[in-house]
């Protein structure tokens, strides 16, 4: 199986990029459906009535199962890579759960391919919808659930994995203990970074002299990324990744691109999409758990930086600037998805020279 050492963040860096892993991979619907059916007959001898397909809008492909006890969420990775890591996202599961944040119960994960032909993973099924949808609706309190959500970054970094970056499996697998595959976070922290700014070059997202300048400044923060130990990272936090209603939070889902890293990295993924009372209210909520990490704001506006470039990569090997208004990205608050996306690039380098505050965002 391969593992994701050179990789910084799946979607962007995938062997197979162009691959939909949602699609069918040669196999109908239909022939997928009647695997996943016997998957779980075998294994769960409790009475399937029946499954349908979840429609999931991640990267998997997703099925109700009915239960007589309840329903059961089941999603399948079937990309051409062979890709391992439901094994590593359900031990991060399991480890955030035992900090008290809600969390789906994972009852099976099979990455061999051995009974049938993809990775597949069983969990609680959550009866709520993505806070994004709520949001959409005009029903989420932003500012209430941003501070809830500060105060669980907060309390899953109490996690603290060996090295750095994406986690090895098959560490996992032996010794039953997560660890990343970079000895040094500076090494992880740079891992495709060329690569990445090279490709938004050339694809005529950014120009060359964007380029040279994205580089000299960050390099001149080198300092800041000497860390003495890592600690969890979502990777995707994101209004879509967590379930709830118009104030509360049922559940934090999607930790397949989890990494060990710096403290301030999920803080600033929320910069990468809300504006700066809501990311305000979810730095309060981290500091009633802890208090923030030396040279917070400038690690913060540097890892801004690093994440929307990686997002940047995504939306244009995606199309996304060409979606329609209902693209779940898609925000009627924004001026374009595009616009939206350099503006951001633009804050993080104001942000590192001093010339922006978090609240101007």
């Amino acid at each position: 199986m391969a593992g994701r050492k050179n990789i910084y963040y799946w979607k962007s860096d995938r062997a197979f990029a162009s691959e939909n892993t949602r699609s069918t991979a040669g196999s109908s619907l239909p022939e997928i459906t009647i695997q996943v059916r016997d998957y779980l007959n075998r294994h769960f001898r409790n009475g399937l009535i029946n499954i349908e397909p979840a429609n999931g809008q991640g990267n998997h492909i997703t099925f109700t199962a009915h239960y007589p006890d309840g329903d059961y969420f089941v999603r399948l990775e079937n990309g051409p890579e062979g890709d391992n890591y439901m094994a590593v996202e359900s031990k991060v599961m399991e480890m955030v759960r035992q900090q008290g944040i809600p969390c789906p119960l994972i009852y099976l994960t099979d990455v061999s391919r051995t009974v049938v032909p993809f990775a597949i993973q069983v969990m609680d099924c959550v009866d709520s919808s993505d806070l994004n949808v709520v949001d959409k609706r005009g029903e989420l309190d932003l500012l209430a659930v941003a501070g809830t959500i500060g105060r669980y970054v907060a309390l899953w970094q109490s996690i603290q994995p060996g090295k750095y970056g994406l986690f090895n499996p098959d560490v996992l697998h032996s010794v039953g203990r997560l660890e990343g595959y970079h000895d040094a976070y500076e090494q992880y922290f740079f891992l495709n970074w060329d690569v990445h700014l090279e490709y938004l070059r050339a694809s005529g997202f950014i120009s060359a002299y964007k380029v040279a300048e994205l580089k000299e400044l960050v390099n001149g923060f080198r300092p800041l990324l000497q860390l003495d130990t890592g600690c969890l990272v979502h990777k995707d936090l994101a209004l879509w990744n967590i379930l709830g209603n118009d104030n509360q939070i049922t559940a934090v889902i999607d930790w397949d691109d989890a990494v060990s890293g710096d403290p301030t990295d999920d803080l600033s993924l929320l910069g990468c999409f809300h504006s700066g009372d809501v990311v305000l209210s979810a730095i309060a909520g981290y500091q009633r758990v802890k208090a923030l990490p030396p040279d917070f704001e400038q690690r913060f506006w540097l890892h801004l930086l690093r994440n929307i470039i990686f997002k940047s990569v995504i939306r244009v090997k995606g199309n996304y600037f060409e979606k329609s208004d209902k693209f779940f990205l898609n925000n009627p608050k924004h001026k374009g998805l595009k616009q939206f996306t350099l503006d951001r690039i633009d804050s993080a380098c104001e942000g590192l020279r001093g010339d922006k505050s978090i609240d101007t965002l």
